[in-house]
């Protein structure tokens, strides 16, 4: 099993800018990729961005490329998520995922989540 844990999450006005962590823990070898989601109230969870463990390959959300950036630290096997130019429409419990395979898509461990509210 792997073991995720999300920070840095609060509130934060709109233009502000925020950086989340995920660390990682147990299983970590066996991580092919990590990504992150949120889910807004009353909303479907939406895709941000993952990244690929082995190498340096990253992929956005159309809607969120240019504010968002995905990046990682393998010695502390952790996962950032850095936040610009934040709106008030990016409030929403974000969270970390891993997938241990290469199954497009797949994620099999996720966060808990950490709250991001962005005040107008």
């Amino acid at each position: 099993q792997v073991q995720l844990v999300e920070s840095g999450g609060g509130l934060v006005q709109a233009g502000g800018s925020l950086r989340l962590s995920c660390a990682a823990s147990g299983r970590t070898s066996s991580v092919y990729r990590m990504g992150w989601f949120r889910q807004a109230p009353g909303k479907e969870r939406e895709f941000i961005a993952g990244i690929r463990w082995s190498d340096p390959s990253t992929w956005y959300a159309d809607s969120l490329k240019g504010r968002f950036t995905i990046s990682r630290d393998n010695a502390k096997t952790t996962v950032y998520l850095q936040m610009n130019s934040l709106k008030p429409e990016d409030t929403a419990v974000y969270y970390c995922a891993v997938g241990l395979t290469t199954a497009p898509g797949k994620y099999d461990y996720w966060g808990q989540g950490t709250q991001v509210t962005v005040s107008s």
